[in-house]
């Protein structure tokens, strides 16, 4: 007598597998391979957007040095800090990323710290992301619609108001493309990652062929400018003040190097998480460090002089293009710049949106049951629009100085965001052995790489909460509030707010990521008509 064998019940992947053991439900919903994992940190590290839009950090505060060797040297610390941060990401492939990993690796106090740097960093990144593409846009629709002088063109505003005004609607368009399913964030995703590439190669040919002049090699890689005050405006390394003006200048190359913790954010809606999340983290920064390289050398030899850059400062990539080629050649540059920003928007707004959700699934938000909440589509729609305002409201200042609230802008971005990126390696680091390792490792090379990852976000750390301008610090005779630094003020109240929240109440609530249920449940939960079809409200 035979027997029938049971009906099998539903095939649980691999990635499912691992999220329950990590304590999750398969909310949201898996459809991006490796490509389109790598393609978002890619598009939010963004060449055509950060290192142009902050092109004229570097080039005041240093000059075409702080360009070049600048980027390179930030590329290859960048490179080393991601190496560090995909073996945590290979070992707990969940949305929640950084902060769960310091709370797995540390404890619920690490895991708060890192998740508040983190989505402040994301929040403020997202600002300066969104801020450089209307500065862009304004130029590009300036040329296409014939206004003149950038005053009072735009309904009665004046540069500064049109700009954020522009920004605004910018921020409303990429939240609302983000409610539709993951799938088409993540085909723009991948259709931006060969905008960007081909849009380096056909930015850089133009700019080898078209200017009729071009600078020397010597001026492009031994050039220096020191437009900031210190050091009564010294150039050449034997002037210890040009030494810091340089390190002033890798704000602009760690700026654009940011944003590739997206592949971690991301992990939950990527297939084999546990090895492309991390290969994703670390080759998004390797390729945009290349393509950044080549095409921040075509800019700086198409430079038409020295001093017509630092008179145009607020605009200088648009500058250098309308000056050194006709207005056609220099539209079709900004174009497809304008087009790889808005990419690079959109990117940053679902990575922030992730990050949100995730540490809101856990109760460390305040609202937190409105910014968990998914869609139909399976998207969160609150933390998709809750990023859009706060993104928005980070940059009011810049309405009154464009230059230093979007300087601050990116400082924000750069500390938030490293300072959660390091504190996970740190415990890491002190974990030692005893770590257990996912489908991708570092080996025992962790303990070199992890070193030198903490020191070099100690370093730029302290060096981005500097004014960029001498007369930005309070004993500077001609100092001005206009020119200061409000990184530091931004973070002391953060710390003091969020440090005292964690003392008088949090940590007596928040016990880092919670399980949504033993794993048999999280099964059942994910086959329910209610969690596959859940409510759009």
């Amino acid at each position: 007598m035979s027997t029938s064998a049971p009906a099998p019940g539903p095939q649980i992947s691999e990635d499912e597998r691992i999220l329950h053991r990590l304590g999750y439900a398969q909310e949201l919903f898996r459809a991006m391979g490796g490509f389109q994992n790598f393609a978002i940190s890619f598009t939010i590290i963004s060449i055509l957007a950060g290192c142009l839009t902050s092109y004229y950090i570097a080039f005041e505060s240093g000059g075409p040095i702080a360009v070049t060797w600048g980027w390179l040297l930030v590329g290859l610390m960048a490179t080393i800090i991601a190496l560090a941060m995909a073996e945590i990401a290979s070992s707990f492939p969940t949305a929640g990323g950084l902060y769960y990993w310091a709370s797995k690796l540390g404890s619920p106090g690490w895991g708060w710290a890192t998740g508040w740097f983190n989505l402040i960093g994301q929040i403020a990144v997202t600002a300066a992301i969104g801020y450089g593409l209307s500065t862009f846009a304004t130029v590009l629709f300036d040329d296409l619609f014939s206004f003149e002088n950038h005053t009072n063109d735009w309904f009665g505003w004046n540069y500064n108001e049109t700009v954020f005004a522009l920004y605004g609607l910018l921020m409303l368009a990429v939240c609302l493309i983000n409610v539709f399913d993951v799938r088409i964030t993540s085909m723009l995703n991948t259709v931006s990652a060969y905008w960007h590439m081909i849009g380096v190669a056909v930015i850089v040919v133009v700019l080898i062929f078209v200017p009729s002049h071009h600078q020397s090699i010597s001026y492009v890689f031994t050039g220096t400018v020191n437009a900031t005050g210190y050091g009564h405006n010294v150039t050449g390394f034997q002037h210890a003040a040009f030494w810091f003006v340089f390190g002033l200048g890798l704000l602009m190359s760690q700026y654009t190097m940011t944003g590739y913790d997206a592949s971690a954010h991301m992990a939950e809606e990527t297939h084999q998480a546990s090895r492309m999340a991390a290969v994703g983290m670390y080759m998004s920064v390797v390729v945009s460090a290349i393509f950044g390289f080549v095409l921040l050398v075509a800019v700086t030899f198409a430079i038409p002089s020295t001093q017509g850059a630092l008179d145009n400062i607020g605009a200088v990539v648009p500058w250098i293009w309308k000056t050194s080629m006709n207005q056609n050649w220099s539209d079709a540059l900004l174009a497809i710049c304008v087009i790889a920003q808005f990419f690079c928007l959109t990117a940053s707004t679902t990575s922030a949106s992730r990050m949100m959700f995730a540490f809101s699934r856990d109760g460390a938000v305040p609202g937190n049951r409105w910014w968990k909440r998914v869609s139909r589509h399976r998207v969160p729609v609150y933390s998709v629009f809750a990023i859009g305002v706060l993104s928005t409201l980070l940059m009011v200042p810049a309405i009154w100085n464009y230059l230093v609230g979007y300087a601050a802008g990116t400082a924000i971005a750069v500390i938030g965001l490293y300072i959660a990126f390091i504190l996970p390696v740190f415990l890491r680091l002190r974990l030692g052995s005893k770590f257990e390792h996912g489908a991708w490792s570092l080996g025992r090379h962790y303990k070199w790489i992890d070193v030198v990852a903490i020191v070099w976000v100690a370093i730029v750390t302290v060096l981005f909460c500097m004014p960029l301008f001498y007369d930005g610090l309070p004993w500077s005779p001609n100092f001005s509030w206009s020119l200061t630094n409000y990184t530091i003020l931004w973070f002391a109240g953060i710390g003091l707010f969020f440090g005292g929240w964690w003392v008088v109440s949090a940590r007596k609530w928040f016990k880092g990521p919670v399980r949504q249920g033993t794993e048999e449940e999280l099964e059942r939960m994910e086959t329910s008509e209610e969690f596959l079809l859940p409510a759009e409200t």
